[in-house]
């Protein structure tokens, strides 16, 4: 029950949070930015703590929110390999870009998983004293990248 409570809260924080940047909406709300290295480290540096299993480093990039929804490395470990398998176990990563919308920064990436299929992703990102944190990850359909 509590992994389903909690799954739910961080799907629908991240839902929210990507919807908002590729919904459809008037052109001027949306902003494309620069790339910016500090967020694709972020995301890059937990793609490849995935990659080597741990999942205590993983666990380093989520924002604090997202800690605090799971509280525990095990349940967010879970929680992502039942959501998110092309994150948990992923092939290769292309960074496409980086949007803004109302205060929302989302950095979308396109994932080939291991058996090369591609999944595009709406990363929702946090900057905390630490550095960039992951707030909230989505599955965005493949027709709105390249939009």
């Amino acid at each position: 029950m509590i992994r389903a409570v909690a799954l739910s809260v961080f799907l629908a924080l991240g839902l929210a949070a990507v919807a908002a940047v590729v919904a459809p909406r008037p052109v001027a709300a949306q902003e494309l930015l620069a790339p910016n290295p500090g967020i694709e480290a972020t995301i890059g540096g937990q793609f490849d703590a995935f990659r080597a299993d741990d999942l205590a480093s993983a666990w380093e990039f989520a924002s604090p929110s997202i800690q605090g929804i799971f509280g525990t490395v095990e349940r967010f470990g879970q929680m992502v390999e039942e959501a998110f398998p092309m994150v948990r176990n992923p092939g290769t990563a292309t960074f496409i870009d980086l949007q803004t919308f109302s205060g929302l920064i989302v950095q979308r990436v396109e994932v080939i998983d291991q058996s090369g299929v591609p999944h595009y992703l709406g990363y929702s990102m946090t900057e905390t004293p630490e550095g960039w944190r992951i707030n909230g990850v989505q599955i965005l359909p493949s027709t709105s990248v390249g939009a």
